[in-house]
């Protein structure tokens, strides 16, 4: 494949300009490997983290935001789409073979920050160890504001795709199943949260549970993994959502409905969408969505069977705490399995490797009360 000359790529990233007062936008980089890379299975924890060093390095006030802050994220990251295949305990990206990658903001704070961004691109994105030329970049959810969705045509019905595996959290479990309600109320989320325009969320759920039916679906599950720590069941597939006849009678809350479907690319759908889960399109499509690799599947199914045994190991003490201590140990201790440092895993989960080094000690040595 021939490679376009970092004047080429100036002249695309000339052509990112969109207003101050855009509140949402997505952006798709072409990412091509300059010679065959391995990643671990958990390497949208590096993309993740790469985009965020590129925040920190030029703005530390919304760095710290974007890292502490309480409200939802005001950004979404995908894993790479293309062509990844199982090897060994790795996954391999293969050299000149172009991969996708999406970014979006959900806020005019974030738009503003990725403005200036795509202006001064590094040439490379560096993978750990995988070095990923930016070959090119283009917008692949237009400039727009939460304003302007809302007063955009009204579409009763709406179909969409989830592209990368999508789940919700419910009564402190993982749920699989597009709901309406946990579908739209991820969206709503986002949306008091950034756009202004604040909706009684009660209310709208509760017009919503009584008036959206589904025409159609087609769905997948799979076990995949989940940010830095623990595995979740999530599906892909689509849906098609219809309103009803009597969902008329309040047309503020059916002009919602129409808005929050469109806002669904740029936000995502669940949870992890910083981590490439949730990944949504609009439209209907029967197509099969690009398998996940072997190995992600094994490493995501053995930290939830560790996290499992540990927490009924752990079950006397109870509680919050005792679950995060117990997917920690799953996940470290699953990833030391397939080979990873620890000083990699303690770079990844943010945590001093002192600690990571004692946890494995203790999750192998429960493991062995329990054989």
């Amino acid at each position: 494949m021939p490679r376009r000359s970092q004047k080429q790529l100036n002249i695309a990233l000339s052509e990112l300009k969109w207003s101050p007062d855009t509140e949402l936008i997505g952006l798709e980089f072409e990412l091509v490997p300059a010679k065959d890379c391995y990643l671990f299975p958990q390497y949208t924890i590096g993309l993740h983290a790469w985009f965020l060093q590129q925040v920190r390095s030029t703005d530390s006030e919304l760095s710290a935001y974007l890292h502490d802050g309480e409200s939802e994220k005001p950004f979404t990251i995908s894993a790479l789409n293309g062509e990844i295949i199982s090897s060994g305990r790795q996954i391999q990206l293969s050299a000149n073979t172009s991969y996708r990658w999406y970014v979006t903001a959900l806020s005019n704070r974030v738009q503003q920050w990725m403005a200036q961004w795509v202006e001064n691109l590094p040439k490379v994105l560096d993978l750990k160890n995988a070095p990923l030329q930016i070959r090119s970049v283009k917008i692949a959810h237009p400039p727009t504001t939460y304003k302007q969705l809302l007063e955009s045509q009204l579409s009763e019905t709406l179909a969409l795709r989830f592209l990368s595996p999508t789940s919700f959290r419910r009564k402190g479990h993982h749920f699989p199943l597009p709901v309406p309600v946990n579908v739209f109320h991820s969206y709503l989320r986002r949306w008091n949260d950034f756009s202004g325009i604040s909706v009684d969320q009660d209310a709208f759920l509760t017009w919503l549970d009584d008036y959206i039916l589904i025409i159609r679906c087609q769905l997948t599950t799979a076990k995949v993994l989940a940010g830095k720590k623990g595995a979740v069941t999530g599906f892909t597939g689509a849906i098609e959502f219809t309103l009803t006849k009597d969902a008329a009678k309040q047309p503020e809350f059916g002009q919602l409905f129409s808005a929050l479907g469109k806002l669904a690319p740029y936000c995502g759908t669940g949870h992890k969408t910083t981590f490439g889960l949730g990944q949504t399109r609009l439209g209907w499509s029967s197509e099969v969505i690009q398998d996940i690799p072997d190995v992600q599947t094994v490493l995501a199914k053995r930290i939830e069977d560790l996290t499992e045994k540990f927490k009924a190991q752990r079950k006397r003490t109870g509680g919050e705490r005792a679950d995060a201590i117990a997917s920690k140990w799953a996940t470290i201790l699953a990833r030391r399995e397939m080979g990873e440092s620890l000083q990699v895993v303690a770079e990844d989960l943010e945590m001093p490797y002192e600690t990571v080094k004692t946890y494995v000690k203790l999750a192998r040595r429960a493991l062995k009360t329990l054989v």
